[in-house]
């Protein structure tokens, strides 16, 4: 495919920097990136990758896409950062595009997918009585690395270490609407679920599960919270995954692809569920700032004017079509699962040799849950593009000796 056939590595100047200065919490390849162009990446050797998991999903348009390049440099030679404080009317002007594309909300800006998600979880026990305080989140699902967003997640291994956790969150099996009946109770205030489950191994909700919510929360008044961190700004082929589905929640959580790579994260409430965020009691120094609004203006814009929304499905068609005929000729490929551009293929055994195979062929992918291939590739891919990198993945998974 390219110029990376041999054994990945790179500077060791840039690795002796890392070792003396960079504390290793992640597991990182032997590879230094120094460069992106749509779907495409070389690293400091000069090697060439095709990139179907552009920065952790972040990366929507691919690298560098050219709208976003040019509104952030437009924007960083007139004002980098003010305070909310003061008034910014491309902010304004972001969270009108937002409200528009989905349930008619009010926007809170602020800088990751776990803020977003501590924003929400705020709310929602500011919005409910003081004696209900509950929310009900569920197993597999992942809502980020701080306090309260990693003790809504519902996976232990997250969880070793740094108990105790933050208290008032109930865990429910994905998709069994008669455990999250049995868990509310009159202390419950909120659901909180993702549409679909990214980290969890691109996990579609069995049908009626998100209706179901829907009506659950209200006939007990609760709030229904949609993380969409992973699956929303067009990824699934609409605007928002949770519109595959027929289904509003009160209040929505996005960040990730939200500015075309740029950090950028907001949460997404009704009117009169958003008025309960009082001035006082939550905020985000950087959230919305000048550069992040407007990359994220770009990114809505490109989209439509690109017809992304439309591609993400055809691109999709090209997964299918390429990669679920492996459930049938390989044992050891249990199931396929897509909804636009985000792609699960489920192993009955540890896939992570994967990564590092198909790295060696330079294709990079990532592997979630130890045994399900995650592709997450940008909307601005060419059909050429996804042909040539699922011809990869089939080759590295075919040569794959469990």
């Amino acid at each position: 495919m390219s110029t990376a056939a041999a054994a990945t590595k790179m500077s060791p100047e840039t690795a002796a920097l890392f070792e003396q200065y960079v504390i290793p919490n992640y597991k990182r390849f032997p590879l230094s990136l120094v460069r992106g162009e749509g779907s495409w990446v070389w690293d400091d050797q000069g090697r060439k990758y095709l990139d179907f998991f552009p920065g952790w999903g972040c990366n929507l348009l691919g690298h560098c896409p050219p709208a976003v390049v040019r509104a952030v440099q437009e924007q960083v030679a007139e004002l980098i950062h003010v305070p909310n404080t003061w008034h910014m009317e491309a902010q304004g002007r972001w969270a009108k595009l937002l409200s528009e594309r989905s349930f008619g909300g009010q926007a809170f800006f602020c800088n990751s997918g776990t803020e977003a998600n501590e924003a929400a979880i705020k709310l929602a026990r500011l919005h409910a009585p003081k004696e209900r305080y509950k929310i009900i989140t569920f197993e597999g699902g992942f809502h980020g690395r701080t306090y309260a967003a990693v003790s809504a997640t519902a996976q232990p291994k997250y969880h070793e270490g740094i108990e105790p956790l933050v208290p008032g969150f109930v865990y429910a099996p994905f998709g069994d609407l008669d455990a999250v009946r049995a868990k509310v109770d009159r202390e419950t205030a909120a659901i909180m679920v993702e549409p679909i489950q990214g980290e969890g191994g691109i996990r579609i909700p069995p049908a009626g599960f998100l209706e179901g919510l829907r009506k659950i929360a209200d006939e007990n008044g609760l709030l229904l919270i949609f993380d969409e961190v992973q699956a929303g700004c067009g990824r699934t082929g609409k605007w928002f995954a949770y519109q595959n589905f027929g289904v509003e929640p009160d209040v929505m959580t996005l960040a990730k692809s939200l500015c075309g790579g740029v950090a950028g994260g907001a949460m997404l409430a009704t009117k009169e569920v958003a008025a309960s965020l009082r001035p006082g009691m939550h905020a985000a120094t950087f959230g919305g700032n000048p550069l992040a609004a407007r990359a994220g203006i770009a990114t809505i814009e490109t989209i439509e004017q690109d017809n992304l929304l439309a591609a993400a499905g055809k691109l999709g068609g090209v997964f299918r079509e390429l990669l679920e005929p492996l459930v049938a000729e390989l044992p050891y490929v249990r199931e396929f699962r897509q909804l636009g551009l985000m792609i699960g293929v489920e192993l009955t055994v540890d896939a992570t040799p994967l990564v590092q195979a198909c790295m060696d062929r330079g294709l990079l992918i990532n592997v979630t849950q130890g045994n399900v291939i995650r592709l997450l590739p940008a909307l601005t891919s060419s059909e050429a593009e996804v042909r040539e990198g699922c011809a990869t993945l089939v080759e590295a998974i075919r040569s794959f000796k469990p």
